[in-house]
């Protein structure tokens, strides 16, 4: 076993050679030596360094010291404090904007594996094959992301040569043969697409196909493989773009071009129910959601200090309606954090031996975010206001300019630079694309927010009809 440092990490991506594609062209390798993804991969290798820091060590290493704490099964409720705070930790070094840090997948996978007997249900080679495919990333301290989402034009087969001839537009199995199986389609939106280890593959809900139904994992620069990444957003110096220039991860399209995929690599295969229990009975749902809504904690505590420090430097505090401004930020993280010590208070032990969280909680917590982070960023657009329309750039301050903006714009009792040092990462956070794609990730994390509510409606449903039980019970005593 081998935990990664930063720098072994960054050795492995700089050997990556998956086939990634951005405004037309072919991104050269390495990855580590080219932009965007060179300051996200950095920012990543920090997070590695960081569980080797002997101030960090003892929260960021699993308990045996094999392995960082996404490779650990939590079996007790002091083993879900420990990945808290972990997560919290490892958000933390990133403002909770990097939807993708390594803890994310690692821990679907390591729960996934927690719960292989699920996977054998059928056949025992499936639980084996992911315990495995977890054995492999912890010893080999890998990095992944997924992909489940089937592009919206998918609902049925497409024929752009006008002749009959089916072209598989979501992925699906197009063969199957004893070493294997080969797939071939589209999913979408892989962040960091490309520049990760490996891509786990999750099957969706939304065929009842059998071709549509399987779990695999496939290294990202597999024979077949290409991702089409949006355009990276505008990024300058870390002062003009704080957020942007060290955390842009990138979002893809996957496009499998009849992919071969080894069968010790499959753990889910034309299981209907299998596919419709494997978030909720294995826990992954729980826990995806934990590690999410830990990040989300950490962000909103980031949201509270720039907008303090925004209020701060414009001397604007004495004003009742900024107090509530602040106020309704504060509102925001006690309820998060509150959301998180009720979903480990009420952690149970399910089938498998591993401790997960309350998943009604965690999903009351995920939909309470969809809604709340969009307030949060208006609110630091209100407090940054015209100062976000009419910033100085780094270019500015390292110019002639320089002492006519120390001379007008500078703080109340900070230095112009300093002032506008702030406001740049403020406007970061809350108008510029990269702030714009963060409202967007946080607005639909979980899903159609709609679809959130009523899903957790119909988890809830146990609990409401004793409630509405008890109603009932009242009504018929006698007066």
């Amino acid at each position: 076993m081998t935990i990664a440092t930063g720098a072994e990490f960054l050795k492995r991506m700089e050997r990556l050679k998956s086939d990634v594609w951005m405004d037309g062209a072919r991104i050269e390798h390495p990855y580590t030596e080219v932009e965007p993804f060179r300051s996200v991969l950095r920012a990543k290798s920090a997070l590695y360094d960081m569980v080797h820091d002997e101030r960090y060590s003892t929260i960021l290493q699993a308990k045996d010291k094999q392995s960082n704490f996404s490779f650990e099964i939590p079996r007790t409720k002091e083993d879900l404090i420990k990945r808290r705070k972990a997560t919290q930790l490892w958000a933390n070094q990133t403002l909770g904007v990097l939807g993708r840090s390594p803890d994310y997948v690692n821990t679907m996978i390591t729960i996934m594996a927690g719960a292989k007997d699920f996977f054998s249900e059928n056949d025992p080679a499936f639980g084996e094959h992911i315990d495995r495919i977890y054995r492999r990333a912890k010893e080999h301290d890998l990095t992944f992301t997924h992909t489940f989402v089937n592009p919206s034009i998918s609902r049925k087969p497409f024929y752009p040569d006008g002749e009959g001839k089916e072209q598989a537009i979501a992925t699906k199995i197009v063969e199957e043969t004893e070493e294997g199986i080969i797939i071939d389609g589209a999913r979408l939106l892989a962040t960091q697409g490309g520049i990760t280890d490996e891509l786990l593959v999750v099957p969706s809900a939304a065929f009842i196909d059998s071709d549509y139904l399987f779990g695999c994992t496939v290294p990202s620069d597999a024979k077949g493989l290409t991702f089409i990444n949006r355009p990276a957003y505008k990024k300058e110096s870390v002062f003009d773009s704080p957020l942007s220039a060290q955390y842009e991860e990138g979002d893809a399209i996957v496009v499998f071009d009849h992919v071969f995929i080894p069968w010790e690599r499959v753990f889910l295969y034309r299981d209907e129910w299998l596919m419709n229990e494997l978030f909720m009975k294995t826990g992954v749902e729980s826990f995806l959601l934990y590690q999410a809504v830990n990040r989300q904690v950490v962000k909103t505590e980031w949201v509270l200090g720039i907008a303090q420090a925004l209020v701060a430097t414009f001397d604007i505090e004495r004003h009742q309606h900024i107090q509530g401004k602040l106020s309704e930020i504060i509102i925001a993280l006690e309820a998060m954090m509150g959301f998180v010590y009720s979903s480990e208070a009420q952690a149970e032990l399910n089938d498998y031996g591993i401790m997960v969280p309350k998943l009604e909680t965690l999903k009351a917590c995920a939909s309470y975010y969809q809604s709340t982070y969009p307030r949060l960023i208006e609110i630091i657009q209100l407090l940054g206001a015209s100062h976000f329309i009419a910033a100085p750039s780094e270019k500015d301050f390292n110019s002639e300019i320089a002492p006519q903006l120390e001379r007008f714009v500078k703080g109340e009792y900070v230095s112009a630079y300093d002032k506008f040092q702030l406001i740049q990462l403020a406007r970061d956070l809350s108008i510029t694309e990269f702030g714009s794609r963060q409202l967007l990730y946080e607005r639909y994390f979980y899903g159609d927010p709609i679809r959130v509510l009523s899903s957790l409606n119909g988890l809830y449903r146990p609990k409401k009809e004793a409630l509405q039980e008890r109603v009932h019970r009242f009504l018929k005593r006698e007066k």
